[in-house]
């Protein structure tokens, strides 16, 4: 089991390689990186990418958090400006772990999109600023870090965290539904990740009302039309341009947010904001639906949901996401267990590190 050592936060696909070899990375061969036997032991990092943050850790063998630091996702600037904050951010966690970057065993990235198992390129990242084609992730962190890199897809990288480490422990097969900027999902099935062509688990582009919400990424009427926390701040600002009162916009000034965050939509709700908890009925509709669909099709023996917006709302909107699902259900009264995620915010960075130690 994991443990968080030390937190030292500032405010404010398949696992690839940066060099298309994952062996000769964790060999020490990395571009920019030395030998094997220069490296601080075991300790490795872990980097969490989002739309709005970048989170890296310092891991120890044991899966103990060691240092931890969070940065905004850089708003504009493109690849480099983000690669430039993940660079910086790692390094800041790596000091205050006592150790520099260029001696730890490897650095795993969760990231957005589509990560080449062959070359650790990364593509399709649409909530990441003007990312358009594939780019070298790992090979242009691996410079900057001195260290080997890895990288798998964000959210299949927290289903295997949670598979191995958190709530998804001793089940065989498990779907992962991480509801937070957007909605994305990763399937575990007889004990392996399935990631199929290197896009397997899109949950929140299935489609839940023909001709539905617009979707952000072109997709209308998907669940993360309805559910993904970007899409529902577009929304709610739609809603305000028609005469709409709420408090949302109120709440992420006091709260200094660029942007509708799972606390702001909290305690919007916690205040009765009748658009907020218009907008989180209307996402937990959508979330029940697809996570059904999802259920009928792959027939899995557990779902964790997780994602910032699934964390903070696990005592409160999980339970009416599990109620509502009955009724899309083809066996209601065999349904899979269905839990919180148990690594939270940490799942992220502790399965970007599960990278580096691939269960056979």
């Amino acid at each position: 089991m994991f443990w968080r050592k030390k937190d030292s936060e500032e405010p404010g696909a398949q696992a690839g390689s940066g060099d298309g070899s994952t062996a000769a990375q964790l060999s020490g061969r990395a571009d920019g990186s030395g030998p094997a036997d220069s490296r601080h032991g075991d300790l490795v990092g872990g980097i969490d990418l989002g739309g709005t943050k970048v989170a890296a850790a310092v891991i120890s063998p044991g899966y103990e958090i060691l240092s931890y630091r969070r940065s905004p996702t850089p708003v504009k600037g493109g690849p480099a400006d983000v690669v430039k904050a993940m660079a910086l951010t790692m390094q800041d966690a790596a000091a205050d772990a006592g150790v520099e970057s260029g001696r730890l065993r490897g650095v795993g990235v969760g990231a957005p999109g589509s990560a080449d198992s062959a070359t650790g390129a990364l593509s399709g990242a649409g909530n990441l600023p003007d990312w358009s084609g594939e780019f070298p992730l790992g090979t242009t962190l691996g410079k900057a870090l001195n260290a080997p890199v890895v990288v798998g897809n964000d959210v299949q990288v927290g289903t295997d965290a949670e598979y191995r480490l958190g709530a998804g422990r001793g089940f065989s097969s498990l779907l992962g539904v991480f509801w937070g900027t957007g909605v994305g999902g990763g399937i575990v099935l007889d004990g392996r990740p399935w990631r199929g062509r290197g896009r397997a688990g899109e949950i929140g582009h299935t489609m839940v009302r023909r001709g539905g919400a617009r979707g952000l990424n072109g997709l209308n009427g998907t669940v993360e039309a309805y559910a993904g926390r970007r899409s529902m701040e577009e929304q709610a600002r739609l809603e305000v341009k028609k005469g709409r009162k709420t408090d949302l916009f109120k709440l992420m000034k006091k709260h200094d947010k660029p942007h509708l965050t799972s606390r702001v939509w909290y305690d919007a709700m916690e205040k009765d904001d009748e658009l907020a908890i218009d907008l989180l009925n209307r996402a937990v509709k959508a979330l029940a639906a697809g996570i059904a669909s999802a259920i009928n099709l792959l027939d899995v023996e557990a779902v964790v949901i997780g994602g910032g917006m699934g964390v903070r709302f696990g005592d409160t909107l999980v339970p009416k996401i599990i109620s509502r699902m009955d009724r899309y259900l083809l066996n209601p009264d065999n349904p899979p267990v269905i839990k919180v995620a148990g690594l939270g915010d940490d799942g992220g960075v502790i399965g970007a590190a599960l990278l580096l130690d691939p269960k056979p």
